[in-house]
């Protein structure tokens, strides 16, 4: 009897000793085989920000004004435009950064943040929608809370479109791109002793592109409808493959049919380069 026992007890210890052996054989398996799943993502994941650290960076900072104390209306066209345009840059892999009805500090901290993030492979684009003035032969993108009597206040409490476009030469950005519907007949000017009508030439810095409303010196009064005329007509085309120049370009040309040569955009370039609006350009 105690014979038996023992053996009986023997092939359990045996049956016990396989099952064992078989579930960590089981067990080994399957941790083998998470590694090798998890191993595989890792691979995927760094070949995906591999292929992302190959593109450029595409930032814009958006501006639109519209409620200025010193006008008779809001400009309700160039919030909208702001955040059409916002959307469709997002959609084509842009970095946006929008602000709305901006005072001088704003606009100089979101100016701040750009600087802060363009590295020497950024196609950077500024847009601004609101009131621009001319002083000195440069043009100004004005605040909401600025305060302007004299040619003067325009420098001191404007910010210079240039200036922007300087900034994104300086940091080295690859591509600098700009469009400026601030072209409008303002507030300020019955308070000048003498004035110029419209925006200064905007000059381009080496590899940029610029689209403004209107030539130099011109004024636009806006349309009826949800958008300005050329943000309208410059979303009906920021979607295609097409190079930017050849956006910009397309967008001057059919305003300008449309309005039959009342209003003519301006497209200033020194792109040196293809530059593509369009996702994954």
């Amino acid at each position: 009897m105690h014979v038996t026992q023992q053996s009986i007890s023997r092939r359990t210890i045996a049956i016990v000793a396989a099952l064992v052996g078989t579930v960590s054989l089981a067990i080994g398996a399957h941790a083998a085989l998470n590694m090798r799943a998890l191993d595989a993502a890792k691979a995927v994941s760094t070949e995906q920000n591999a292929d992302r650290a190959k593109q450029p960076s595409r930032l814009a900072l958006v501006i639109g004004n519209g409620h200025y104390p010193d006008a008779n209306a809001p400009l309700t066209q160039s919030i909208n435009d702001a955040r059409a345009l916002s959307a469709a840059l997002r959609r084509n892999g842009f970095d946006v950064d929008m602000v709305e009805d901006a005072s001088k500090d704003d606009m100089v901290r979101a100016i701040a943040r750009l600087k802060s993030r363009i590295t020497h492979d950024s196609v950077v684009m500024l847009f601004f929608g609101g009131y621009g003035v001319q002083a000195g032969r440069e043009s100004y993108m004005i605040p909401v809370d600025a305060t302007i009597w004299k040619e003067s206040d325009v420098r001191r409490n404007g910010v210079s479109i240039e200036s922007v476009l300087g900034m994104m030469k300086e940091q080295g950005a690859r591509a600098k791109l700009a469009v400026v519907d601030a072209s409008r007949r303002n507030p300020y000017e019955r308070r000048f002793r003498t004035y110029s009508h419209g925006l200064a030439p905007i000059h381009a810095p080496d590899n940029a592109l610029i689209l403004s409303s209107a030539s130099p010196g011109k004024l636009v009064d806006d349309a009826r409808g949800e958008y300005s005329v050329l943000i309208a007509e410059l979303l009906n085309n920021l979607d295609t493959q097409a190079s930017a120049e050849a956006v910009f370009n397309k967008t001057r040309v059919a305003i300008s049919r449309a309005s039959e040569g009342e209003q003519v955009p301006t497209v200033s370039s020194s792109l040196l380069e293809e530059v593509r609006l369009g996702a994954g350009g």
